[in-house]
């Protein structure tokens, strides 16, 4: 089985989504923003924190969840390569954010929370900026969502398990039945 590269995938999702995802206008024309944070580095705890908040985005079900798909390489890859130093900045400080918060409000930290402690952190940290009727609502809760869908659902795992995946190219069949409950297409 031949699978897509994965930029061309990622161009493919981005213009699908109508380039909504915080850094698209990189993926779409192939070039890094001018400004970027020098020596952005991320430890393996920092990759094993992304993972377990990609996990609580899509968790594991009767399909592998984001963890298995090792998101947290994915959006260090995404975040390096194709957030400006504005974006790198936020996107680091929200991560910050989320740790001291939840260990504030949970006495633990996050990687030693519940899966639905976690759930109910994040949940609510959008739902509080969603309640507050401020217009900047917090970035990071934006992109660590739409970083994890896009990472996970062009996985080969999110295209072939969570998805029904027929390679391409294959036979058009223009109309498909489709019954409550099936998976879309890939």
């Amino acid at each position: 089985m031949t699978l897509m590269n994965r930029r061309d995938a990622l161009k493919s999702v981005v213009l699908l989504m109508g380039g909504t995802v915080i850094g698209s206008t990189a993926i779409l024309t192939g070039c890094a923003p001018d400004s970027q944070l020098k020596d952005l580095n991320f430890s393996a705890e920092d990759l094993s924190f992304l993972d377990e908040i990609g996990e609580t985005i899509i968790p594991t079900t009767d399909t592998p969840g984001a963890k298995a798909t090792k998101i947290g390489e994915f959006i260090q890859m995404m975040v390096k390569e194709c957030y400006d130093a504005d974006q790198q900045t936020t996107f680091i400080t929200g991560l910050n954010t989320i740790r001291t918060d939840f260990k504030a409000e949970k006495g633990v930290d996050f990687m030693e929370g519940t899966p639905a402690d976690r759930l109910a952190f994040l949940n609510a940290m959008h739902q509080k900026y969603v309640a507050s009727g401020e217009e900047k609502q917090p970035e990071i809760i934006h992109m660590l969502r739409d970083l994890t869908v896009l990472g996970y659902f062009s996985s080969e795992i999110g295209a072939t398990q969570a998805l029904r995946y027929q390679e391409t190219p294959g036979r058009f069949d223009p109309c498909v039945d489709h019954k409550k409950g099936d998976r879309a297409w890939a």
